[in-house]
C-alpha cells in the first residue's frame, strides 16, 4: 500500500458492521482524506452499528436509539443492511452476497464478530431457550418473559454475558438462577477470593447462583416441546420456562473456513500483526473473528485496536496490533468489579497482595513481580474507585506500597500516589489506547484545558468513561485552573451566587445578572439561579411572575417529562404511610385517566402517561383527597424512606415510621442543587436502606445514628456517620443545619456525596460546622430552616387556584382541550404503555382519549 492518490479509488469491502467494524470505518474514512478508498458495509443485521456492550441498559429504559453509535456519512460510505455475505470468492476477489449480488474488492476485512455458544444439550433448542447477544435476543427475551407461566428464569454461565443476563431478567420481574460450571462467578477475570464475594454480594440481591455445577439437560414438555425445568449436573431440578445461554461466544469464522483461510485451533482467522490474513494478503480479520498471537479477543478495547491497526495499514502505514488490553471495569448486578493485567498471578516469581473485607464487601488484590517492584496486575471487587490509577501502573514500578495502593482512592491520594506520578508510556485510556503522554501534550501543547476538550481532541474519556476522573487529575497536575464560573453569563459559582442573593436581597434573575453578571442567561444559569431563589424565598411559588420562565421543562410544568412526551404524576405519600381511602382515589385517578402505575424505590406510586392538558384536572382530584405534590420533578427532598419500625417489627427499637413522616413533611418543597433522598429504618437490619441516602436514620437504642452523603444512581456511595446515638431534637436540628449548608455551599448538580467529597476538611469539617458551629453560622442555618418549614406551600394547589398558571398547561395554544396526536400507547400486562413508533404486532393500540380523560 502507498500513500499516493490513486486515478481510482480502490474498493474495500467490510463484513459486519457491529462496534469493531464501525470503528474500523469511522478510522478510516476519517483519516483516508486523499479518498483512496470506496467503502462499502455488508451488514447481517438490519439495523446499524449499535453499543452491544450496553445492552443490559434497554432493560433499565434505554431504546436502540441511545445505544446507537454515530451514522456514517451515505456520501463516502454504501451502507447495506440486512444484506449478509453467503461466500467469498478468493480468486476473483469478490464477495456473494444473500441478495444475489456480487461485490467485488481490493481488500476485503472481516468483521463478522462471533455468536453465542450454545451447549449441545437435551433440549437446548427447545422453545424458551434463547441467547443473550443482539437487540432482537434482548425483544425475545423480554417476550419470553413477559409470558412466562412460572415467573421464572435461568441463566447459564456466570461469566460477563450472563450476569447481565441474569441482571436483565430479575428487571423483567423474574426469580433468577445462575448456573456456573466453575467453581465461582467470572472465572476468567477473578480469583477465588473476588468470586466468593461477587457471588455473595449477587445472591444477597435475589439471584440465586449455584457453582461448581454444570447443566445436565434442559427438560421440555413432552406434547408442546416447551421448556419446563433445567436440571443440573448435581442433580438439582429448577422450575422454569426461560433458559437464557449466556456460556461463552464462538467466532463467526464459517465463509474464511469455506474459503479456505487457515484459521486458529478453537476457531478464528489467523492473522499477523498488521490484522492481515497469514493466508491471503487482501483479506484482513478485526475484532472476535481474528485470531492474533494464537488467541480469540472477545473485548471490545483490542477489537478498536485492531480496527485502528487496519486502518492505518490500509492508507500505507506501518502499525502493528499494540497487544491485548484486556482489563475490565464495569457494574455487574451493581456490583463494581475490575479486572488488570495478570490477575491470575501466572507471571513466574509473582506475589500477591490481598485486602479481604467481608464486612465493607471489598476484596482487593494486587499481583507484583518477585522483587515487588512492578505492578503486574490486580482484581478489585465492590470498590473499583482505584482501578483508574492501578490500570496505568501495569508493568511500572511500584510508586508506593502494594497495600497503600490497595486502601481507597482518597487514602492513596494523599499517600502521594496519583495518575501525574504516571510514566508518560501508561495508558489513561484503554477504549482509545491514549497514553498518559498523549494526554498531556494535548494539555500543554494544544491548549486542552477542560475534560470536554480533551475528549473531542484525544476521543479519551468517550467510551466507558472509566478514565475521566484520570482526566481531571491530569488537567489539575498540568496547573490547569478549572474554572469555578457558573457559565458564560456569570463570573461567580453557584455557592457564591447565593450568598451574593443572601446579601443583596436580590428576588429576581434579570436584577441579579444585571448587577452580578451579563447578557441575558441560559439554560444553565436560569435553573440554578431558580432554585437558589426558591431555597431563599419558599413562600413565592416558582411560577410566579419571572421565575416561570427560569425553569426548566419539568419545574415548569411540576411532572417529570416521560420518553413520549407524557408526564409523570407523583403524589407525596409521608414515610410510604398511606390510608385505604387514599389508595382507592389513586386507583380511580388511574383508572379514570388511562394511566399506567408503579410503585418507586421511594415508597410512592407513580402514575405516568398523563398528557400535559390532563394534569390540572388530575392534580385537582388528587389535592381533594388530600394529596400534595411529591416534587419527583425538581431538585428537591424527594422521599423519606421507612421501615415500620417499633410500631410493627419486632426487631424495631425506635418509630421509624413516625420519624420519616415527621422529616418529609418537615422538608417537602426544600429546593436544592440536586435532588435529595432519605431513609430512617428502626433497627440495624437496615431495611430502609438509610445508608445509600442523602442523609438517613438508624434507630438505637439509645436514639438514632445520622449517616450522610450517600447516594445511588451512576456511581453508588455509601453514606457516612456523622453523629450517633442522638436525642430527637438534636437529630432534627442536626439534619436542618446539614442541608442548609449543603444548599448554600454546594455547586451546580452536585449531590451531596461528590459535595462531601470536595468539601476541604471532609466530614469532620462538616461535623465541626453543623453541631460545633465552627463557623459561628449555625443561628443563619437554623432561622432559614425555620423559615422554609413556616412558608412551605404545595405548588400544585398554588397552580389551581390561579388561572394565569392553568394557561401553561395546554398542548396547542389554540385548542386547549385537543390531545397531542403524536402521543399514542400499546398495552402491556393489562397497563398502558408508550409507542414510541409503529405499534408492535399483537400490541393493541389505544384510542386518543377525549377531552380530559381516557379509560
Amino acid at each position: 500500500m502507498t500513500n499516493s492518490r490513486s486515478a481510482t479509488p480502490r474498493k474495500l469491502v467490510v463484513v459486519g458492521h457491529g462496534m469493531v467494524g464501525h470503528r474500523l470505518v469511522e478510522a478510516l474514512d476519517s483519516r483516508d482524506t486523499d479518498r483512496q478508498w470506496e467503502i462499502t458495509v455488508l451488514a447481517e443485521e438490519h439495523r446499524p452499528a449499535y453499543d452491544r456492550v450496553a445492552l443490559s441498559s434497554c432493560f433499565d429504559g434505554a431504546d436502540e436509539s441511545a445505544l446507537r453509535l454515530p451514522e456514517h456519512d451515505p456520501e463516502r460510505i454504501d451502507l447495506r443492511l440486512g444484506d449478509p455475505v453467503t461466500a467469498l470468492d478468493r480468486d476473483a476477489n469478490a464477495v456473494l452476497t444473500a441478495s444475489g449480488e456480487r461485490v467485488p474488492y481490493d481488500a476485503l476485512v472481516l468483521a463478522t464478530g462471533s455468536r453465542p455458544f450454545v451447549p449441545p444439550l437435551p433440549g437446548s433448542t427447545a422453545p424458551g431457550c434463547l441467547v443473550y447477544r443482539t437487540l432482537d435476543d434482548i425483544d425475545a427475551i423480554r417476550a419470553a418473559a413477559e409470558e412466562s407461566a412460572t415467573g421464572r428464569g435461568v441463566v447459564v454461565g456466570g461469566g460477563l454475558l450472563g450476569l447481565e443476563a441474569a441482571n436483565a431478567l430479575r428487571l423483567l420481574g423474574l426469580t433468577t438462577h445462575v448456573v456456573e460450571m466453575a467453581p465461582h462467578l467470572m472465572a476468567v477475570q477473578l480469583d477465588t477470593g473476588g468470586g466468593a464475594l461477587l457471588g455473595r454480594m449477587v445472591g444477597e440481591l435475589g439471584v440465586a447462583v449455584h457453582t461448581g455445577t454444570g447443566t445436565q439437560q434442559v427438560l421440555t414438555d413432552p406434547e408442546t416441546g416447551a421448556v419446563t425445568g433445567v436440571e443440573l449436573s448435581d442433580g438439582t431440578l429448577l422450575e422454569t420456562d426461560l433458559v437464557v445461554f449466556a456460556a461463552g461466544v464462538r467466532p463467526r469464522d464459517e465463509l474464511a473456513r469455506e474459503a479456505g483461510l487457515q484459521v486458529g485451533e478453537r476457531g478464528g482467522v489467523v492473522v499477523d500483526e498488521s490484522c492481515r490474513s497469514v493466508t491471503d494478503p487482501a483479506v484482513w480479520a478485526v475484532g472476535e473473528v481474528a485470531c492474533i498471537e494464537g488467541r480469540t479477543l472477545g473485548l471490545v478495547a483490542p477489537g478498536y485496536a485492531m480496527a485502528e491497526t487496519v486502518a492505518d495499514r490500509l492508507l500505507g502505514g506501518a502499525a502493528g496490533f499494540p497487544g491485548a488490553d484486556t482489563a475490565t471495569q464495569l457494574k455487574l448486578l451493581g456490583v463494581g468489579v475490575a479486572s488488570f493485567g495478570d490477575a491470575h498471578a501466572t507471571t513466574p516469581g509473582a506475589l500477591e497482595v490481598v485486602l479481604n473485607d467481608p464486612v465493607a464487601a471489598t476484596y482487593g488484590k494486587l499481583v507484583v513481580s518477585d522483587d515487588a517492584k512492578t505492578l503486574l496486575g490486580g482484581i478489585l471487587v465492590g470498590d473499583t474507585s482505584g482501578y483508574p490509577l492501578l490500570r496505568p501502573l501495569v508493568g511500572s514500578a511500584l510508586p508506593a506500597d502494594p497495600s497503600v495502593l490497595l486502601a481507597p482512592q482518597s487514602e492513596g491520594a494523599a499517600s502521594g500516589v496519583g495518575v501525574a506520578g504516571l510514566p508518560d508510556t501508561a495508558q489513561i485510556c484503554s477504549c482509545h489506547a491514549v497514553t498518559k503522554g498523549a494526554l498531556t501534550e494535548a494539555i500543554t501543547e494544544q491548549g486542552c484545558a477542560d475534560v470536554p476538550a480533551l475528549k473531542s481532541c484525544t476521543k479519551a474519556g468517550t467510551g466507558c468513561g472509566s478514565c475521566v476522573p484520570a482526566l481531571k487529575q491530569l488537567l489539575e497536575a498540568a496547573g490547569v485552573e478549572q474554572s469555578t464560573a457558573l457559565c458564560e453569563h456569570f463570573d461567580h459559582s453557584r455557592a457564591e451566587l447565593f450568598e451574593i442573593v443572601a446579601a443583596t436581597g436580590v428576588t429576581t434573575f434579570s436584577q441579579l445578572v444585571a448587577e452580578h453578571g451579563r447578557g441575558r442567561g441560559c439554560d444553565v444559569c436560569k435553573p440554578a439561579v431558580a432554585a437558589i431563589l426558591a431555597s431563599r424565598d419558599s413562600g413565592t411559588h416558582i411560577l410566579d411572575g419571572e421565575r416561570g420562565g427560569l425553569q426548566d421543562t419539568n419545574d415548569r410544568h411540576l411532572a417529570n417529562m416521560q420518553r413520549n412526551g407524557t408526564y409523570s404524576v407523583v403524589p407525596r405519600v409521608p414515610g410510604g404511610e398511606i390510608t385505604p381511602a387514599k389508595l382507592i382515589v389513586l386507583g380511580e385517578v388511574a383508572r379514570d385517566f388511562g394511566l399506567y402505575t408503579k410503585i418507586t424505590g421511594g415508597q410512592r406510586i407513580d402514575l405516568l402517561g398523563a398528557r400535559l392538558e390532563q394534569l390540572p384536572a388530575i392534580w385537582r382530584r388528587l389535592t381533594d383527597a388530600g394529596f400534595e405534590s411529591g416534587h419527583a420533578y425538581g431538585k428537591a427532598v424527594r422521599t423519606v424512606k421507612s421501615c415500620v419500625g417499633s410500631t410493627w417489627c419486632r426487631y424495631g427499637v425506635q418509630d421509624s415510621v413516625g420519624l420519616a413522616i415527621e422529616l418529609e413533611l418537615r422538608y417537602r418543597g426544600l429546593r436544592a442543587p440536586h435532588k435529595l433522598k432519605a431513609g430512617v429504618s428502626g433497627c440495624a437490619r437496615e431495611c430502609a436502606e438509610a445508608r445509600s441516602k442523602d442523609f438517613g436514620i438508624i434507630a438505637t437504642e439509645q436514639g438514632w445514628n445520622l449517616y450522610v452523603g450517600g447516594n445511588g444512581g451512576f456511581t453508588p456511595r455509601h453514606a457516612e456517620l456523622l453523629a450517633s446515638d442522638l436525642d430527637h431534637e438534636t437529630l432534627v436540628r442536626t439534619i436542618d443545619r446539614f442541608l442548609m449548608f449543603y444548599i448554600r455551599t454546594a455547586d451546580r448538580l452536585q449531590r451531596t456525596a461528590a459535595w462531601l467529597e470536595s468539601l476541604e476538611g471532609g466530614l469532620d469539617h462538616l461535623r465541626a460546622v453543623v453541631m460545633d458551629d465552627s463557623l459561628g453560622i449555625c443561628a443563619e442555618l437554623d432561622a432559614a430552616m425555620e423559615r422554609h418549614v413556616a412558608d412551605y406551600h404545595d405548588e400544585w394547589r398554588g397552580v389551581l387556584e390561579d388561572p394565569a398558571k392553568l394557561a401553561r398547561f395546554t398542548s396547542f395554544v389554540n385548542a386547549p382541550e385537543t390531545p397531542d396526536p403524536a402521543i399514542s400507547f400499546a398495552v402491556e400486562r393489562e397497563q398502558p404503555v408508550p409507542v414510541p413508533g409503529p405499534v408492535s404486532l399483537g400490541m393493541p393500540v389505544l384510542p386518543a382519549a377525549e377531552g380530559t380523560s381516557a379509560r
